[in-house]
């Protein structure tokens, strides 16, 4: 289906783009048991979509949904400390990144997020910009030249792990590189014991889980990139100023500094999470300006009347409102972090609502971005909505969490993906094989069940 029409006027109107249908609880449950894929989402039941808080279908460790946004509120920023990350998260993610700070809690994250702010100040947009447009640059001449259908999947995995790459490194990324570092995370997103739905169901809090040795190995392999990156910094001395650097010349109020592999774990989630969330989301706004060409018309015309035909500058990419309400919609619609699940650790309540002792709390931006009481057809895709202020719910839209452990890379994100879409869609036409075959999964990120085989021509 092409992406592109010349005619500004053509009509279009609010659709609903691919998700799974609502069904009653113990339906949902069989249905993703018997599905087999993994995918949380086919878990929802359909009152999950209406209720404040409650149980989310029936498990052995019981497993609470929580959608007020003051209770979102309460639960991430954690004041007491009762609800750190879950159990099944903390596991999953430890052969990949360790107790890193994405993961950590207490004392260890604020040593550690003391450590590294001063190296994420480094991704201030206005300062990592040269990267991105160096990786959209090289992204462009391969699209040029490409005649083959391609995965878009893949294809922005490449192009986000490039500029994260440029940004963290100051390196770009080998083809055959990023073509592994996929292979590698989609092995184990897909695999990883914590997207096992009867492990959900039937094991006791705290229950160890023994990972597969081939995601063992998909982490090994990642982390054998990373470390190799990591190396030229170490062996070059004072010789970079970037992001490893800061990070690698990092001491806490004792005067430690990481070890090489706890600098692997903290870099590892500053590439993993800089390019994986930002692929997942571009991955859908890319699959959804494809079937929508009238969408595709407009954004086009915003870009010539900010910036003609010369470059998209970082100015410019404040100056593009609807491009950048298609991104903020997307991320609305399937938000890269699908489930930010926590842990009880103690038995507690929720205004007035008991949760026991290795509870899963379960806060769900999937869930809270398409909650009936907080949104005007909320499955519906309508970039539109963000400049109707009167239909906003404070605290209902998350899609880089919130509180103390909101994402630091939310600004770098947006400016990203306006400075891509713009770029991109400006030369290019974007063709879907099979749009009607696309289903989304939720495993550690929302990505689609199978990737989006897509061809690219010369925008018309």
């Amino acid at each position: 289906m092409s992406a592109a029409l010349a005619d500004t006027t053509t009509p279009w109107a609010p659709f609903e783009p691919p998700h799974p249908r609502s069904l009653p609880a113990v339906i949902a449950l069989v249905r993703a048991m018997m599905e087999g894929e993994g995918n949380l989402l086919g878990l929802l039941p359909a009152e999950a979509y209406r209720m404040p808080i409650g149980p989310l279908g029936w498990s052995r460790r019981s497993t609470i949904i929580v959608n007020r946004p003051d209770l979102v509120r309460h639960v991430l920023a954690d004041p007491e400390g009762i609800f750190p990350k879950s159990d099944l998260m903390v596991e999953a993610l430890d052969p990949l990144i360790g107790d890193s700070i994405f993961v950590s809690s207490g004392d260890t994250w604020r040593r550690q997020r003391a450590m590294i702010d001063p190296a994420l100040t480094m991704m201030r947009v206005n300062r990592a910009f040269p990267a991105m447009e160096a990786g959209v640059a090289a992204t462009e001449t391969t699209l040029a030249q490409a005649r083959a259908p391609f995965s878009l999947d893949l294809m922005m995995s490449h192009l986000t792990a490039d500029i994260i790459c440029r940004t963290v490194f100051s390196t770009s990324l080998e083809s055959q590189v990023a073509h592994e570092v996929f292979d590698a995370f989609t092995d184990f997103e897909r695999s990883v014991a914590q997207v096992e739905i009867r492990r959900l169901i039937l094991d006791r809090a705290w229950t160890r889980i023994p990972q597969k040795q081939h995601v063992l190995d998909a982490c090994a392999l990642i982390r054998g990139h990373l470390g190799a990156l990591l190396d030229t910094h170490l062996a070059a001395g004072a010789d970079f100023d970037d992001i490893c650097a800061a990070v690698i010349a990092a001491r806490d109020l004792e005067g430690r500094a990481f070890t090489r592999e706890e600098l692997i774990d903290q870099l590892g989630v500053l590439f993993l999470a800089g390019h994986e969330t930002s692929a997942s989301a571009l991955t859908w706004v890319f699959f959804i300006l494809a079937t929508q060409p009238a969408l595709v018309a407009r954004l086009r015309a915003e870009v010539q009347a900010v910036c003609g035909d010369g470059p998209v500058t970082f100015e410019h990419t404040r100056k593009l409102p609807f491009i950048r309400n298609i991104f903020r919609e997307t991320l609305r619609l399937y938000p890269p972090i699908t489930f930010l699940p926590r842990v009880a650790n103690v038995a507690t309540s929720l205004d007035g609502y008991r949760v026991k002792r290795g509870a899963l709390v379960m806060v769900a931006p999937w869930v809270l971005h398409r909650h009936q009481s907080y949104w005007r057809n909320p499955h519906l895709f309508d970039p539109d909505r963000f400049d109707r202020e009167a239909e906003m719910t404070a605290g209902a839209y998350i899609p880089f969490g919130i509180g103390p452990r909101v994402c630091a890379g939310a600004a770098f994100a947006q400016v990203e993906a306006v400075l891509l879409v713009a770029r991109l869609f400006r030369r290019f036409d974007v063709h879907v094989a099979a749009p009607g075959s696309v289903r989304p999964a939720a495993r550690l990120t929302t990505r689609p069940v199978g990737q989006i085989m897509v061809t690219v021509t010369p925008a018309r």
